[in-house]
């Protein structure tokens, strides 16, 4: 067996913080010094726009007097642009997201990925950079995610000994994670939203190819169950979104379920159709107020959806994911973590059997098969390519197997998909009467 060894790329060393960044830096200290002695800046108090002014009228005061020590010292004085750019910059460390409010507008950064002073600004397609630290060290890394944290749109959350993991929305829409305490350092990764891409926009980036998208497309619109599988940052939500604004007809009702919202169907189908979007919600500062993804799905059916579309189901919610497919509202679909199109069915065996419910394989593979009608499968390689590789119809259960037939199979990005079968006389007559004759795409050797 030959083993390809993962393309490597040295990565440059950091660069180091610009004089300007530098000096932004100890105003923005000697400001917030001032304002705690002063006790006029309050934990959780710092993100509303009289904070604000309050901050930046105190670093015009700082910048005063920097100013005139350096005229009596015989020294430069910052000029107009720099003194602007300093303002800013410490006016952002003090009350916005401090060194994070460059990296999030940074053009084409899929992921900030920061450990202690190491900060990566992931492009994506293998592309990373280094950037210069957000935080002199890991305390004053943990004490800005805490500022941001009791801030949090969806309520204040706490990032300290006691909580050490944190997930949140930021204003943008970004979502940040962060961890102290159970690791060697102070962590954040911040997932920032991308363009929301259609099905075209896939096809052109060679995601889907002509096959793999006329079935996909047919299915959704068919009202078909689908779940979509791969590994984390596969595409999967990207591919899910896509399918349901092209397939979401204008007289469906729509409930989306999330534990951060990263979907936005409430948004893209605003205009055509009515959509609702449920976000899970952790316990307050008190423990108390948690709405699990599970309770939030089981809700979702009491709204009278058409389609209920769960962003990601990895726990107790499956079990309620699939009783909502086999319940009447066809068309739902939801992703899930997997290695392959077939391994789906191990994962959802393990999280019903890990929910309070305690399903057996039997029933696990009952609930499955009665719910799900097909999986697409996304991979990605070493160079971070990414492509539906598998579409599988799921025919029934005989005990401890779900019984599911492989009908597209596309090995690698570089190659055609190909039916290796047609799907069950039933869903290919459906997927006919919306656009997709399989009958036709196998004769003639899968091509669309």
């Amino acid at each position: 067996m030959t083993l390809i060894p993962h393309p490597s790329v040295e990565t440059p060393p950091a660069p180091s913080p610009t004089p300007v960044e530098a000096v932004a830096r100890a105003v923005a200290e000697r400001v917030t010094s001032r304002l705690l002695a002063e006790g006029r800046l309050e934990a959780g108090a710092v993100g509303g726009e009289e904070a604000r002014r309050r901050v930046a009228s105190v670093v015009d005061e700082v910048l005063d007097a920097m100013a005139a020590d350096a005229l009596a010292q015989g020294r430069a004085p910052l000029d107009a642009a720099q003194e602007q750019q300093v303002r800013t910059l410490a006016v952002a460390r003090i009350c916005g997201m401090g060194g994070l409010e460059p990296l999030l507008a940074e053009p084409g950064a899929h992921n900030i990925l920061i450990t202690g002073e190491k900060v990566i600004v992931d492009f994506g397609g293998g592309r990373r950079e280094p950037r210069p630290p957000v935080a002199a060290d890991d305390a004053e890394l943990a004490a800005l995610v805490r500022r941001i944290a009791a801030s949090s749109p969806s309520g204040e959350r706490r990032f300290d000994a006691s909580s050490p993991l944190l997930s949140m929305e930021l204003p943008d829409g970004s979502r940040l994670s962060a961890v102290m305490e159970v690791s060697r350092r102070v962590s954040v990764a911040i997932r920032h939203p991308r363009h929301a891409l259609d099905l075209n926009a896939l096809q052109s980036s060679d995601m889907l190819d002509g096959l793999a998208r006329g079935l996909l497309e047919a299915a959704a619109s068919a009202r078909m169950n689908l779940l979509i599988s791969g590994a984390t940052g596969a595409g999967k939500t990207t591919l899910l979104r896509a399918l349901a604004v092209a397939a979401v007809a204008p007289w469906e009702r729509v409930v989306t379920v999330e534990d951060s919202l990263e979907l936005n169907l409430d948004r893209s189908l605003e205009a055509r159709c009515d959509c609702v979007a449920l976000q899970a919600r952790p316990a307050n500062v008190e423990g108390v107020g948690e709405i699990t993804l599970a309770e939030l799905v089981r809700h979702a059916l009491r709204l009278s959806p058409d389609r209920v579309i769960v962003g990601e189901t990895r726990g107790p919610e499956t079990i309620a994911l699939l009783n909502a497919m086999s319940m009447g509202t066809d068309g739902s679909m939801a992703t899930i973590h997997a290695g392959s199109s077939a391994q789906v069915f191990t994962k959802i065996a393990a999280y019903t059997a890990q929910a309070p419910e305690r399903l057996s394989l039997e029933a696990a593979n009952l609930l499955a098969a009665s719910a799900v009608h097909l999986v697409a499968h996304i991979a990605v390689d070493p160079r971070g390519r990414r492509w539906v590789s598998s579409i599988r119809e799921v025919v029934g259960a005989e005990g401890a197997h779900v019984v599911s037939n492989e009908v597209y199979h596309r090995p690698r990005p570089q190659e055609a998909g190909r039916l290796l079968g047609a799907p069950s006389s039933e869903r290919a007559d459906v997927l006919t009467a919306h656009g997709f004759d399989a009958a036709a795409a196998f004769s003639t050797g899968g091509a669309w």
